[in-house]
């Protein structure tokens, strides 16, 4: 039965072979693809690359076929509404129907187990409002910032142009323009498609400092305070790590470094880019503090601040430490959570290691007011948010506003075919393409980037209104349940330890806030048992 496809073959050689003696004219395609089909078994026969095709010769491939077109069957024929793997059907097709405008509905009731551990929701009130007509602003800027902006509590998350397509990039920024949300460039810097409908950018500084770069891969000022007195660069960023692959550089290969994307990073044509997983400008969170108030010196006093993945929480400590011994402090900080989403990752890092957005947001929220710190910075989350519940929630915890990469993907007519990295994005996202990026036409995708937001922040501001409250930045702790077991219904306040303004700077507790406090150094990134 092993070579049952090898023998139907060579008899169909053979009976196609005798028919073309008597009716060549009906006979001989038919011969030449058994013939076709004869070889490519006879091969696989005596080949050694694959054991499965010497044994299997021709009936092996049809696996590696429906392998191919597994991810497509399983999203489109198997899969629940409610498996989320990563994003569930019922995500994106809410994401698709407020990017369309359509009635994003749901009916017949939930499909969510809603007495499953660790389900969530939040706890509405008897005396719930009208929901606000007027999105909410957050104000970013701390202090010693003299240019402040007024952000949305919705933008784009951080997504380089040649992770995705110059189409993509444009489409966001239309959007981004029109609906007055500001767009993070990734740290592949400034491109042309980023100016070219005037929306409102944070330009991300990553450990390449594309962008600002001199010829030895290092920091260059002169570069950054050029291209940070731009207009349209409302915000600067400085990526520590993200959360698809915290911890981990990337290498542009030569070959893929196009005059645009050369032009957008400040590198020469076919030049190999490479972002250490470190940054070279500073290397002691003192040192830090003193780039960023160097930046925000630089970029006019814009507002300069990090984004990272959490990792070890005492070191995020030695940063709210060197922030109390040199008076400086960032004017905002995004969370990004392991759930967060890339174009490509080593498997490991995208799945054990990093900190999930939750938990690393609430351990950056208590370090800021465990150290009398937080009035000052603004705190961002990104991770995996798609819809207005997930915008609360994440308020709700310690948020300010929300930043989203996928959920604007979908809004572009991202399919989760997961092809990202491939180059062969089938609807033109994330893809250099000139071929495959045509399918993405950008003022009909600018609509709906602008739709999505605009349904989404709406449907955040009916949540926060059914909660009794009128701005998101009521929302807290106790407003959000979860269900920890089947009998038992915890709110936030009760799941995480939350701590009180200044109170790591005068607690005795032997809690794990205190431990990790402990640790912490504003000279070092070491734990202070090994600085020495």
């Amino acid at each position: 039965m092993r070579y049952i496809a090898l023998i139907a073959a060579a008899l169909a050689t053979l009976l196609f072979g005798l028919g073309t003696w008597v009716l060549p004219r009906y006979f001989g395609l038919f011969f030449i693809i058994a013939v076709i089909f004869l070889v490519i078994g006879l091969r696989d026969l005596f080949q050694s690359e694959h054991a499965l095709l010497r044994n299997y010769p021709l009936l092996a491939h049809f696996r590696w076929f429906f392998e191919a077109i597994r991810p497509e069957i399983r999203q489109y024929l198997i899969e629940s509404d409610t498996e989320a793997a990563p994003f569930s059907r019922e995500q994106r097709s809410q994401v698709y129907a407020r990017a369309k405008g359509d009635n994003d509905s749901d009916p017949f009731g939930t499909e969510l187990n809603v007495y499953a551990e660790g389900h969530e929701w939040l706890a509405h009130s008897m005396a719930a409002r009208e929901p606000a007509q007027t999105p909410p602003r957050v104000l970013i800027g701390g202090p010693d910032c003299s240019q402040p902006y007024s952000a949305s509590t919705l933008n784009i998350s951080a997504m380089s142009f040649g992770s995705l397509s110059a189409n993509a990039i444009s489409a966001l920024n239309k959007g981004a323009a029109k609906g007055g949300f500001f767009h993070d460039t990734g740290e592949g810097s400034v491109s042309k498609y980023h100016r070219e409908h005037g929306g409102d950018l944070v330009w991300e500084l990553g450990s390449g400092y594309f962008g600002c770069r001199a010829k030895d891969g290092t920091f260059d000022r002169a570069q950054f305070v050029d291209n940070a007195a731009e207009e349209q660069v409302k915000m600067i960023e400085i990526k520590l790590s993200q959360g698809a692959k915290p911890g981990h550089g990337g290498v542009l290969p030569g070959a893929k470094v196009t005059p645009e994307i050369a032009e957008a990073r400040g590198v020469e044509v076919g030049q190999t880019c490479a972002s250490p997983p470190y940054h070279t400008a500073f290397s002691t969170p003192i040192e830090m503090m003193e780039f960023i108030a160097d930046l925000r010196e630089g970029a006019n006093g814009k507002p300069v601040g990090f984004k990272l993945c959490m990792g070890h929480g005492w070191q995020f400590m030695s940063l709210a430490k060197a922030m109390l011994k040199t008076g400086i402090t960032p004017d905002f900080i995004v969370v990004d959570g392991a759930e967060g989403g890339t174009g490509a990752a080593p498997l490991e890092l995208a799945d054990n290691v990093g900190t999930p957005l939750r938990e690393g947001l609430v351990w950056a929220h208590n370090t800021l007011v465990g150290a009398g710190l937080r009035e000052r910075i603004k705190l961002g989350a990104s991770g995996k948010i798609t819809s207005g519940f997930r915008m609360a929630s994440n308020m709700a915890l310690g948020a300010d506003w929300c930043n989203s990469a996928r959920g604007f993907m979908f809004a572009l007519g991202c399919v989760q075919s997961e092809s990202c990295h491939t180059d062969r994005c089938p609807v033109g996202v994330a893809t250099q393409n000139a071929w495959r990026q045509r399918a993405l036409v950008v003022p009909d995708k600018a609509e709906r980037v602008y739709a999505f937001h605009k349904a989404t922040v709406a449907a955040m501001q009916e949540v926060v209104a059914t909660v009794g409250l009128d701005h998101p930045g009521q929302l807290a702790p106790e407003h959000l349940c979860r269900r920890t077991r089947d009998s038992e219904i915890l709110t936030a306040d009760q799941v995480y330890r939350f701590l009180a303004t200044g109170e790591l700077l005068v607690s005795n507790r032997a809690g794990r806030y205190e431990s990790a406090w402990a640790r912490a150094q504003a000279e070092s990134f070491l734990p202070r048992s090994q600085a020495a």
